[in-house]
């Protein structure tokens, strides 16, 4: 007999295994988490939440705290250009990046799932797993058993779940290595550049900096701890003078490699964050990728484990996401070349396109993963995250994002004609002026709309969307 059964085991704890856990919660799944770790690192990976994120926690409540605390940049990181890219006028309603550090990101996120009953059990490393018809047994370290009907490994770009599995991980090796330290130093903020034209970057950190530079000569195990005299002798070859560097708090390694999962889902096996897909960290956009990973694939695999969805449902999660992996791949690939062309006629090109305001705009959409869609055809609105506009409910005013706080698919009536349909869906009658091309829209649990009803198109289409998304029920008669 298993130590414990749940409905699914989330692998890691990290913010893909955490917003994951707390959207199955959401919908009433019961959810275990095994993290590896003890207990939550004292360093911080990542300081940026892009606007897209923004936006995706705006649906569940859960952006505006985080932006209280938070500090707005009104652009998106990007590597390779000489000037920002603005996000005013871009698809969002979030135009600016927000620092915060990861490490609170996940603080918020893992009260979350506590409140929804999600059960975290840190020190439990899953080490390996059976598969049955009906679900999956996995072995954690300590002996323990753990079955469940789906597994999900969010856990890292090593992925135990993912290698168990028998996924492929396909790509490109990195061709150069990083060092990173976060300490206390002197150095200005910004590059530092050295008498051979190499630079040092520092990155301002609270009550520390973070240092990052390109390595020379990494050791053959890439897995190697780093030191703080290896990062001091690397800083002082690279600026040909001695910076004394204090205090470590983390010091790490990082390079250009890029992979990505062959497939999202085996069967009752899935994947998500780093576990799906590594990246050079160009844009920012790791933790950011995790987190849309876990938005797309919480109310699906809930769906299917309440038995209102076939197990088809799931097979859309690997063709939206494994789609986005791969343009992730191609952006922050492009990003680290463009950097690395200089001054090459088309990294100067593109530059340029970058200064025209269209095309900022449209390569800040494409960075921060804003021009998403998952459906093509007909209104520009479908198959995108619909955007939060201002709607008024029962007399009251809100926003669009708010009618989705519960996780739950809604059918926006904006001309009282669609009230049968409540039947099938959760049906709110809203009013707004931001919508006279629109008389209604299936928002699908994540904010992305599955349907937009056009004036004179009645309800054409519909039905097919809600059993599509939604699963088998009652449909009105005439649809």
């Amino acid at each position: 007999m298993p130590d414990l059964e749940t409905d699914v085991l989330v692998a890691g704890a990290g913010p893909a295994g955490l917003l994951l856990a707390a959207e199955l919660a959401l919908a009433g799944v019961r959810t275990t988490i095994a993290e590896r770790l003890p207990e939550r690192p004292p360093y911080c990976r990542g300081f940026n939440l892009n606007a897209r994120s923004l936006d995706l926690l705006a649906r569940r409540g859960l952006a505006e705290g985080l932006v209280a605390e938070g500090h707005r940049v009104p652009h998106a990181p990007v590597t390779g250009l000489p000037g920002p890219l603005l996000l005013d006028g871009t698809a969002t309603g979030h135009p600016f990046s927000l620092g915060i550090p990861q490490t609170r990101v996940e603080e918020v996120l893992e009260a979350r799932a506590r409140e929804l009953g999600v059960e975290i059990r840190r020190d439990h490393e899953v080490r390996s797993f059976t598969r049955s018809a009906d679900g999956v047994t996995a072995q954690i370290h300590n002996g323990q058993t753990i079955r469940a009907r789906y597994l999900v490994g969010c856990d890292g770009g090593r992925s135990t779940v993912r290698k168990q599995a028998g996924i492929g991980f396909p790509g490109v090796d990195a061709r150069w290595y990083a060092l990173l330290g976060d300490v206390e130093c002197e150095l200005p903020y910004g590059p530092s550049a050295g008498p051979d034209g190499r630079s040092v970057f520092v990155i301002p950190r609270p009550g520390y900096v973070r240092i990052v530079v390109r390595e020379d000569d990494p050791p053959s195990d890439k897995n190697t701890p780093v030191t703080l005299e290896r990062l001091q002798a690397q800083v002082d070859a690279v600026l040909g003078r001695h910076v004394e560097l204090r205090a470590p708090r983390w010091l790490s390694r990082f390079g250009d490699a890029a992979r990505l999962a062959e497939r999202y889902r085996s069967g009752r096996v899935l994947l998500a964050g780093d576990a799906a897909h590594i990246h050079p960290p160009a844009g920012a956009i790791g933790v950011n990728v995790a987190l849309d990973d876990a938005f797309n694939l919480g109310w699906k695999l809930a769906a299917v484990v309440r038995g209102t969805a076939p197990e088809g449902l799931l097979d859309t999660y690997h063709d939206e996401r494994h789609a986005a992996g791969e343009r992730i791949l191609a952006n922050t690939r492009a990003q680290v070349a463009l950097e690395e062309a200089g001054a090459e006629p088309w990294a100067d090109l593109m530059r340029r396109v970058a200064a025209h305001p269209a095309g900022n705009r449209a390569l800040a959409e494409i960075i921060t993963g804003l021009d998403a869609c998952y459906a093509m055809g007909g209104h520009p609105w479908l198959g995108r995250l619909a955007p939060d506009v201002p709607v008024t409910v029962s007399g009251r005013p809100t926003h669009l994002a708010a009618l989705l706080h519960a996780g739950c698919p809604v059918l926006v009536d904006l001309t009282g004609a669609f009230a049968a349909w409540s039947s099938a869906v959760e049906v709110v009658h809203a009013a707004s002026p931001s919508t006279s091309d629109i008389e209604a829209m299936l928002l699908r649990p994540d904010g992305h709309a599955a349907w937009v009803g056009t004036p004179g198109s009645g309800d054409a289409g519909l039905a097919e969307a809600v059993h599509r998304w939604i699963g088998d029920v009652p449909v009105p008669a005439t649809a």
